[in-house]
């Protein structure tokens, strides 16, 4: 235990240059690190939401509009069965949860063939082998078909996951450092942007459901602003995103959706230099694409983005290429904006903003300098603690302490990881955890000295004798920092990353850098431990 080769010392000290490397750019400007030569690194800790400021936001899912489209779906797939098998039927209705209708008869077998409807329904997200996804009933001539409790909770679930990946996204492209987006119990989602300077930007990204679809306008008729709510059968009015005092009737039939899309880019125009955002299929998408522009050459197609006309070009050839542009009379910043949320999908459902809280950059520096100045009287403390007790000894461990401190800083820079107010916490616990390694092996070399061992046996057997003990009261407490990493959320999460960080350093440093330097004082001189005499 007590011997160390050189290609153990040589390990031991290239670990501890490496985790210093990465330290101690944070210990300068961004401007003095762009100076520095090119093979140190230049990482810094990301500060989170409470040490830099930025804004917070509480969202939730509109699980009723989830199965409100669902069920909307599902609504022209029973009309067809109905048509197909002769069945009259009024007074057909959606209401938020169910279909409705009045029906003279309904046969068994077309109950059967609507139930297994709901497996086309369901868009792969629920397999019930034989089971319908769906609840019929009747009661005399009336219809009720709803989805099953099941399904409906899958269903949330499903919509609850992607929409946390498509928000994901969205910031990503944005450049965001650090994000931290949670979910939160059945349907929230819990985001918090450091450093941001725009949350009114942010919240226009993610309250966009940025569903976008290509439909023909529909020719036949013109819009009556005296019959609004007049539109052919088969067509639907929209509004125009230009000018909402116009509206397009347009045919309700999709001929290509944004599932179809595989890249979005922001550009100009080069011949009016008008911000514009040019688009591109995937081969499916290319082909449809292709397929209508060239059956319907000279009519106005309409490129409509949560139900809203941004433009309706006229179709002046066909566009085999799969890609095209859209061009809405909007600025630089709308055109980057709606590329990036066609680049990152549509949201299955729309997104409720239930909090939004801010955290000024002020508040956030007042917090870094009360944690310095109770690390650095922690720090202190403990220093003085160390020497006054175990003297030589404990200066060998103050060193190790400063080493270790070091060490969490350079991990946190290497992984990019975001510091917190529980972080800083969590490093200033790190502390007094180090200090309870060696204050345990002191002890254990102390009472080998006073048993008559001498100084190089008494060091190696109080490594020995208190190993176990060490690892046993680390890995319990990593257990918890494990636990609290998963199941915390936000700052907290910090503290149990600088905490799981310091475990493992605060080991690392007291039996391998502090033991490296108590063997070599321990051969090379004879000295008195604790005010105790060690006799040869």
């Amino acid at each position: 235990m007590i011997y160390f080769s050189n290609i153990k010392i040589s390990s031991i000290l290239l670990v501890i240059f490496i985790a210093l490397m990465f330290a101690i750019p944070n210990f300068f400007s961004k401007d003095q690190l762009n100076s520095f030569p090119s093979f140190i690194p230049k990482q810094q800790v990301n500060l989170g939401l409470d040490l830099q400021g930025g804004s917070h936001l509480l969202l939730e899912v509109d699980t009723v509009e989830i199965i409100k489209e669902r069920l909307e779906n599902l609504n022209s797939d029973v009309r067809r069965v109905l048509k197909k098998n002769n069945i009259q039927y009024s007074n057909f209705k959606n209401t938020d949860d169910n279909l409705k209708f009045v029906v003279e008869e309904f046969p068994a077998e077309i109950q059967k063939e609507i139930s297994e409807l709901s497996i086309s329904n369901s868009q792969n997200i629920l397999q019930m082998g034989d089971q319908t996804n769906l609840v019929i009933l009747r009661e005399e001539n009336n219809v009720s078909i709803s989805f099953t409790n099941e399904f409906v909770k899958l269903a949330v679930s499903n919509a609850v996951a992607q929409s946390l990946e498509i928000v994901r996204r969205r910031i990503d492209e944005l450049g965001t450092r650090e994000p931290s987006i949670q979910r939160q119990g059945s349907s929230r989602i819990i985001i918090q942007l450091p450093g941001i300077d725009d949350p009114d930007r942010i919240k226009a990204l993610l309250g966009q459901t940025a569903k976008l679809t290509f439909q023909l306008v529909d020719t036949s008729t013109n819009y009556d602003p005296l019959n609004p709510k007049k539109a052919p059968v088969g067509s639907e009015i929209l509004p125009s995103d230009a000018d909402d005092s116009f509206k397009y009737i347009v045919k309700k039939r999709v001929m290509v959706g944004g599932e179809n899309l595989v890249d979005a880019q922001p550009g100009f125009d080069p011949q009016t230099n008008e911000p514009i955002v040019s688009f591109r299929f995937d081969r499916l998408g290319a082909s449809k694409f292709g397929r209508v522009t060239q059956q319907n050459v000279g009519k106005p197609f309409a490129i409509i983005l949560d139900d809203t006309v941004i433009s309706a070009p006229v179709i002046r050839e066909a566009i085999l290429g799969g890609s095209g542009q859209i061009s809405g009379g909007f600025d630089s910043d709308e055109a980057n904006d709606l590329a990036i949320l066609l680049r990152a999908g549509a949201l299955p459902a729309p997104l409720i903003i239930l909090e939004e809280r801010s955290v000024g950059p002020d508040l956030g520096a007042d917090s870094i300098e009360a944690g310095q100045y109770a690390a650095i009287i922690g720090f202190v403390a403990v220093i003085l603690f160390m020497m006054f007790v175990y003297r030589y000894f404990g200066f060998l461990a103050d060193i190790a302490l400063i080493i270790n401190l070091f060490m969490v800083l350079g991990i946190l820079s290497l992984f990019q990881a975001t510091l917190t107010l529980p972080g800083i916490a969590g490093i200033i616990l790190t502390i007094g955890m180090a200090v309870d390694a060696n204050v345990l092996i002191f002890e254990r070399v102390k009472e080998e000295i006073r048993s008559g061992s001498k100084m190089i046996n008494a060091v190696e057997n109080g490594y020995k004798r208190a190993l176990s003990t060490i690892l046993d009261a680390n890995i319990t407490t990593l257990i918890a920092a494990v636990i609290l990493f998963f199941m915390a959320s936000g700052p907290v999460r910090g503290f149990s990353i600088t905490l799981a960080i310091g475990i493992f350093t605060s080991v690392f440093t007291a039996f391998t850098f502090t033991r490296l330097l108590i063997s070599i004082y321990a051969k090379s001189l004879k000295p008195s431990l604790v005010g105790m005499k060690i006799n040869d």
